[in-house]
């Protein structure tokens, strides 16, 4: 409803403010500015590359499948070592993946859902497990029905997978949580309404699913839904200060980073909005050193990394990059 009223109200004026309109809705007593925190580059990929999933295991970043200008569904698995600066190959994907989604768990990377074509074509209910230590993938119990660009995260030792996109390109509002002791998918209480390329972030023993969009970039939202798993229940929470999608959310320091996005102006975001979870509110940080989306991001150490993704919107400016963010 929040994003139907702003529509309504943009509808009455010129074309050029709809942008304006859509942009900030968060209170300002909910909001602050925080320019604390560096910005720093490492060793950049060896491939330019968009729509990638990130995940961290064992102190290494592995950056999976993703989009290239020669092919839309790479099967490329390319893992940075943070203690050398360096970048291998390993093995790769059983198939090609674009718009997947990753979280770690216990030592291994899964991989959940995905898109197989352009233009969030032929979504797949795929879900494999990566070994680090063996360097080999497995196949896991499928998704319930395909969708790609679903949010993943783990909260009490079990993945959930909300949100996404299916094989009729709509947005579904799916929960399914994942149990790696039975190996089965189980349905929880969806999403309150449907979209896809947004965060999903577990952090305080809830679920925080943010930003994303209904269907096109155009229709960008701001919401930030919790989900108590105690209750089964989802809740609305303070809205992200800026609408965007193709966002990459974090948990880092007890507060959910959000970075990136597109796509505004025919330009991509660099805003970077962090909600701490103690005080309920969102903080404005230093901006990224380039807007960027189809990208992901992973806390090691004390910093936040963020690998590929496209500094233009659409698949125009994939770029190789690995940015570090750090307050110290």
């Amino acid at each position: 409803m929040r994003l139907l009223v702003r529509r309504n109200l943009c509808g009455v004026l010129a074309l050029s403010l709809i942008a304006a309109c859509s942009i900030e809705s968060t209170s300002p007593q909910n909001r602050s500015t925080d320019s604390k925190g560096t910005w720093s580059a490492k060793t950049p990929m060896p491939i330019q590359i968009g729509e990638v999933t990130v995940a961290a295991a064992n102190n290494k970043i592995y950056v999976i499948g993703g989009s290239t200008a020669d092919r839309v569904d790479q099967q490329l698995n390319q893992e940075y070592d943070i203690a050398t600066n360096t970048w291998r190959n390993r093995a790769q994907l059983p198939r090609g993946l674009t718009h997947a989604a990753a979280t770690s768990l216990n030592g291994k990377i899964y991989v959940v859902g995905a898109f197989t074509a352009t233009g969030h074509g032929n979504a797949v209910n795929l879900v494999y497990e990566y070994d680090p230590a063996t360097d080999a993938w497995r196949a896991l119990a499928p998704l319930k029905s395909p969708r790609g660009s679903v949010g993943v995260t783990v909260l009490n030792g079990k993945i959930h997978a909300i949100g996404g996109r299916g094989v009729d390109k709509v947005t579904v509002t799916t929960h399914e949580v994942y149990d790696p002791a039975s190996g089965k998918w189980t349905e929880l209480a969806p999403l309150p309404k449907a979209r896809d390329h947004l965060a999903v972030v577990a952090g305080g023993g809830r679920i925080y699913a943010v930003g994303g969009r209904l269907d096109a970039s155009s229709q960008n939202t701001d919401f930030n839904d919790i989900y108590n798993p105690a209750t089964n229940a989802w809740q609305a929470g303070p809205q992200l200060p800026t609408a965007r999608s193709g966002i990459a959310g974090v948990l880092y320091q007890d507060k959910i980073f959000i970075a990136g996005g597109e796509c505004r102006d025919k330009k991509t975001y660099p805003e970077f909005e962090a909600y701490d979870l103690k005080s309920g509110r969102w903080s404005t940080f230093a901006p990224m050193p380039a807007g960027r989306h189809g990208f992901g991001g992973v806390v090691v150490g004390n910093s936040i990394y963020y690998a590929g993704g496209a500094v233009e919107c659409g698949g125009g400016g994939r770029t190789n990059e690995l940015i570090v963010f750090s307050l110290g």
